[in-house]
Formats: structure tokens, sequence, C-alpha cells
């Protein structure tokens, strides 16, 4: 990598660092291609990115960021799973974990925020930002439709009621 390489590189991180919501940081021991390829697949359907950097690159794109505190946790072979979302890089990561032993988390942040591994794993367990919108609309929703349902259910009554005496007076003619 050359000088110009190494420039863009950085810029790029700091940039991704000032966009998102959240950063994890994982350690990978000798992941295959096809297993890489499937965690990049994942982050990418959740609205997530993974992308392994070299270490000293990723401390100097650290630098006036809120990230500042992943500095530490930049050593051996690592690599950063990125999300505007704060819950799908995290979610992604922990599920990957789960099915690999060569893949580990070791820390993350929530902008100024670090987190440990614990941390990572808790914020994993939370509902995404589109489940919580769901639930939201799933919410002002009922109301109405528990409304419509009551205002339904008289009008069937007395429908109901008015149809069984017609037919016993034609039961009785």
């Amino acid at each position: 990598m050359d000088r110009a390489q190494k420039a863009a590189a950085v810029a790029e991180l700091r940039q991704t660092f000032s966009e998102v919501g959240v950063v994890v940081v994982t350690r990978n021991h000798g992941m295959t291609v096809a297993q890489s390829t499937t965690l990049r697949n994942r982050m990418r359907e959740a609205g997530a990115t993974y992308k392994v950097s070299k270490n000293k690159l990723a401390r100097i794109a650290l630098d006036g960021t809120d990230y500042l505190s992943l500095g530490d946790m930049l050593t051996g072979p690592v690599g950063l799973a990125t999300s505007t979302d704060p819950v799908a890089a995290a979610k992604v990561a922990v599920d990957f974990a789960k099915t690999t032993d060569k893949f580990e988390i070791v820390g993350g942040a929530m902008g100024a925020t670090p987190l440990d591994q614990a941390g990572v794993q808790a914020l994993a367990t939370m509902p995404s930002l589109d489940e919580l919108r769901a639930k939201i609309v799933g919410l002002i929703v009922a109301p109405a439709t528990k409304l419509a349902t009551i205002t339904q259910a008289p009008a069937a009554q007395l429908a109901r009621v008015l149809k069984a005496y017609a037919e016993k007076e034609s039961e009785a003619a």
C-alpha cells in the first residue's frame, strides 16, 4: 500500500466513523473465504458493513471521532462491523460468533460510549429500529381496530336478533 492508498483508506474509515451509530470490533482467527463472504452478506442484509482494516490506519482514523476508545481494542487480526442502526451490526456479529469458533467479539462502541464483549451481546438482544417501528405502528393501530370492532358489534347483534325473529315468524306461518 503506498502513501496515497493509506491516506484514502484513513479518510474512508474516518467518514465511516462519523456516520455510524455503532462499531463492533471483532477478531478472526483463520476464517475461510466462504465464512468471510457469509458474514459480509449477512451484514449487508441487515444494513451493516464488515471491513478488515490495518490497525495502525484504523487508529489514525479514530482521531477526532467519538470512537477514540476503540484504539485499545485494535490488536491482532481484527475486523470492524459498523451500522447506522445501533443494533444491526451487533446482532449479526453475535449471531455469527455463535456459529464459528474462529470469530470472536472483542468489544465496540456506540459513539463515545465504549462497550465490552458483554455490552455488545446485550446490545444484540435489543430489538432493531425496524422492529421498534413495527411495534409502535401496532400500538397505534390496535385502539382503532378495537374501536371499529366495538362499534360494529351492536349492529351485528341487532341483525342477528331481527334474523331470528324473521325465522321464527316464517316457521310459525
